[in-house]
């Protein structure tokens, strides 16, 4: 047993919610010796870079969670053409739906229709389409952005477990991101329907929307609210954040035509880097076969 997969089995007995409500409390905490502290280590921790952050002195944030989902300087994110990453983070996998299931790591799948909630019809208008899914490390921005123009139609709470997400847990945990806690958000946009899936993880003490304020974590059963009134949100505007971790899985309905140049856990992206164009974009028809970043 290699060291990977015996950190992957030692997290099944932790109590993954209640280990991660404490860290959210110290997290929360507004003791300026505490606080400093902790922001200060994790900074030189993690590598942490200020110089982008709209408030670049770690002691003028109230709390760890308040640096922890800091806003960037206007200027530190420019949009990109097509589909753009709605995250800072790590494009651990990308790909199709033709089957009704996402690559997890290789040799690992697991379903759509679990992963958006269980309802095969909200799954049956993604199969098709593609997916990218961006694992948001530590020192990574931790707002999460929209990729196209869209409107808000429903979004869905799923109870689950708070394992971790990084790569050496993805390859030993089957359906780990259809088993953890997660906020289906369902839109329209003008290139069709468009799911982002906000995955906790363990000590992600809560996710946030612009709209409904903290989501995570609620009664131990699926939730859905549907939006009668219109919530819109322009290209690259925010949707949400973490306190603390995670990942953000897209699901279009239409197939991508991703980048050559981006790879599967190896290539680093930014919030509004461009991962690729959809049909009806000028730059889709050179690009339409071209699927990397798939795993094999």
């Amino acid at each position: 047993m290699d060291r990977a997969q015996l950190f992957a089995l030692s997290q099944y007995p932790l109590p993954h919610h209640g280990l991660s409500r404490l860290i959210g409390r110290v997290a929360e905490c507004r003791t300026p010796w505490l606080k400093d502290r902790l922001i200060r280590r994790f900074i030189r921790t993690f590598d942490v870079d200020m110089s982008q952050a709209r408030e670049p002195d770690p002691r003028a944030y109230p709390c760890f969670n308040d640096f922890f989902t800091r806003a960037l300087r206007d200027d530190a994110r420019p949009l990109g053409e097509g589909l753009v990453s709605p995250a800072d983070g790590l494009l651990s996998q990308s790909g199709r739906l033709e089957d009704g299931t996402l690559v997890q790591a290789k040799g690992r799948h697991y379903s759509l229709t679990t992963l958006l909630g269980g309802d095969a019809d909200r799954a049956a208008a993604f199969r098709g389409g593609s997916f990218a899914t961006i694992y948001l490390s530590p020192r990574d921005y931790h707002r999460v952005h929209m990729p196209l123009d869209a409107t808000l139609r429903e979004m869905v709470y799923v109870p689950g477990r708070l394992f971790s997400v990084n790569l050496a847990t993805a390859e030993h945990v089957p359906d780990l991101f259809a088993r953890n806690e997660r906020l289906v958000c369902f839109f329209d946009t003008p290139q069709g329907p468009l799911a982002m899936v906000l995955v906790g993880a363990m000590i992600v003490a809560a996710i946030e929307t612009v709209w409904a304020g903290q989501i995570t974590p609620l009664a131990g059963r699926i939730q859905s609210t549907r939006f009668d009134t219109p919530v819109e949100l322009a290209r690259g505007a925010e949707m949400g954040r973490f306190k603390l971790g995670s990942t953000v899985i897209l699901c279009t309905a239409e197939p991508v035509a991703f980048r050559q140049d981006l790879q599967a856990n190896a290539s680093l992206v930014r919030m509004g880097q461009s991962l690729g164009e959809l049909p009806g974009t000028p730059a889709a028809a050179d690009q339409a076969e071209r699927l990397p970043g798939t795993a094999d």
